[in-house]
């Protein structure tokens, strides 16, 4: 089985993991923070506005991989306040009205200060 690393600059990036992974017929995508790209800040406060530029870093890497978020199977999402799970799910329905994926997701705290959520995704190719 051959895999291929995925990287885009229209996301977020680190040294230490890929940003996604072809193998199998599948795109692999890396735990997306709130993080915007061009600024390397966090998007903003709430977690609407995290929630939100998460999902454009993840559609910006499955893009790249010459996927979609209209291909995504399954995701996982972290937060680090169950409080924020109303929120998150109001954008998260923003992004996928209808046939949305099979998701789990817990709370766990994460290592920036203000950092609110983080989502990893499994699509299709």
């Amino acid at each position: 089985m051959s895999r291929n690393i995925v990287k885009t600059d229209a996301a977020p990036t680190t040294p230490i993991y890929s940003q996604a992974v072809k193998a199998a017929g599948l795109v692999f995508v890396s735990g997306q923070t709130g993080t915007d790209p061009a600024t390397g800040e966090l998007a903003g406060p709430t977690i609407q506005e995290q929630t939100r530029q998460s999902l454009k870093n993840i559609s910006a890497i499955l893009d790249a991989a010459g996927s979609s978020l209209e291909k995504v199977v399954s995701a996982t999402w972290i937060l680090t306040d169950s409080a924020d799970f109303d929120g998150m799910n109001e954008e998260w329905q923003a992004w996928f009205p209808t046939d949305p994926p099979a998701r789990q997701g817990t709370k766990f705290p994460l290592d920036e200060p203000g950092m609110r959520i983080s989502i990893a995704a499994i699509a299709e190719l």
